[in-house]
């Protein structure tokens, strides 16, 4: 299942009011597992950046200034995302931005049912807290580069971290992908398929006369003195019945 872990960098806490989207990091996964695909960009807000965002990202409105408008990368967003899920920490938070910007640009919203929130399957997972580093740190994830918030190191550490909320480590060893490789057995299927042909035998015939050989060296060989249950004495499972003495 292919899933966009998804973060957003902005000039403050509320779209309604004026404030816009300055980066975008994604990161693709197929069964929570990272694949190295990633849609990375910095975005001009058409506006001054506030102070307090400023030191949450340390991106200023000098650095933007040469950078692409949302319109400009929206198309590439989009294809990226596809339809689908959207996977995001505070999963509200990152999708009233990229909606109001999808808005600003004639595009239609993603729609809530695209949307995973992490922050929510923590909270019903385990007490908190429950922040992107709480979390980084309960399972683990080496977040020493986070120095500062930034959209893309962001969305790789959740990747990461979603991948344990999915069901740990233990995901990468389903032998199972998307192009025709091996897949879990259903329910009540053997484990492994029937050979198209048996193996051969090894044991050669000299070898096996060899061993009748050895065994006749035996007066009275101990499973000859075995007693079984009358239960057990006849040969339901195909093979020669063993008589109780």
């Amino acid at each position: 299942m292919r899933e966009i872990v998804l973060d957003t960098e902005t000039t403050g806490l509320d779209p309604l009011t004026g404030d816009r989207v300055v980066e975008i990091g994604a990161v693709e996964v197929l069964n929570a597992i990272p694949t190295g695909n990633v849609f990375h960009a910095y975005i001009n807000p058409e506006r001054d950046m506030p102070e307090g965002a400023f030191r949450v990202h340390g991106l200023s409105s000098e650095f933007l200034s040469d950078k692409p408008v949302f319109a400009a990368i929206v198309d590439d967003f989009l294809a990226f995302l596809g339809s689908d899920k959207l996977v995001a920490h505070n999963a509200s938070f990152d999708v009233a931005f990229i909606n109001n910007e999808l808005q600003m640009c004639g595009k239609p919203p993603v729609p809530p049912h695209q949307v995973v929130d992490t922050l929510s399957i923590a909270r019903r997972k385990h007490g908190g807290p429950n922040s992107l580093d709480a979390l980084c740190a309960r399972y683990g994830v080496d977040a020493s580069r986070r120095t500062k918030h930034g959209a893309l190191l962001d969305a790789e550490l959740l990747a990461e971290v979603y991948l344990e909320l999915s069901g740990g480590r233990q995901a990468a060893f389903v032998l199972a992908d998307e192009t025709g490789g091996y897949a879990p057995a259903a329910a009540g299927a053997p484990r492994h398929p029937p050979r198209p042909r048996p193996l051969l035998p090894r044991v050669t015939a000299e070898e096996r006369a060899a061993h009748a050989a050895f065994m006749a060296t035996f007066s009275e060989p101990l499973w000859e003195r075995v007693t079984l249950p009358a239960s057990l004495a006849s040969a339901d499972d195909g093979g020669p019945a063993m008589a109780a003495e």
